[in-house]
């Protein structure tokens, strides 16, 4: 069996981001790839490259928005019971 170890809480506030755009970017890219080549071979090969140039953007700038955004849903969105 095979154990893999968990990162420390603190990490959350940079994993979070990470993996969010990793996937919003895998996705959008994929859609804006598509549409402008179509399925085709040129597809396989500029896919990766949009991807990555996406990410290299998405990524630093979750870091930078995302406490601005969570300020935001806490101005809209009511507080649960008990907080």
């Amino acid at each position: 069996m095979i154990v893999v170890r968990k990162l420390p809480a603190r990490y959350a506030p940079i994993v979070t981001p990470f993996v969010l755009s990793i996937l919003m970017t895998a996705v959008v890219s994929v859609i804006s790839t598509l549409r402008s080549l179509g399925a085709t071979p040129a597809f396989l090969a500029t896919w990766p490259g949009a991807w990555g140039l996406s990410w290299l953007v998405a990524f630093p700038t979750l870091l930078v928005v995302l406490p601005v955004v969570r300020r935001v849903v806490a101005w809209l969105v009511e507080a649960p019971p008990g907080r």
